[in-house]
């Protein structure tokens, strides 16, 4: 009996390890988007990131 209960929790685990490498996965896919797409990714032209600007 106790090597069905081990074996349905290994299919258990196993099915909720896939969904979370899925999850994140699509959560990386995101933010690489994410990072492309955003002008702010990039450094300043300058090369000035800190500095306040003159007045």
């Amino acid at each position: 009996m106790s090597s069905v209960k081990s074996q349905e929790r290994q299919e258990r685990l196993r099915a909720a390890l896939k969904e979370n490498l899925k999850r994140r996965k699509a959560q990386a896919r995101g933010r690489e988007t994410q990072r492309s797409d955003s002008p702010a990714a990039a450094p300043p032209a300058d090369g000035n990131e800190n500095e306040t600007p003159e007045r």
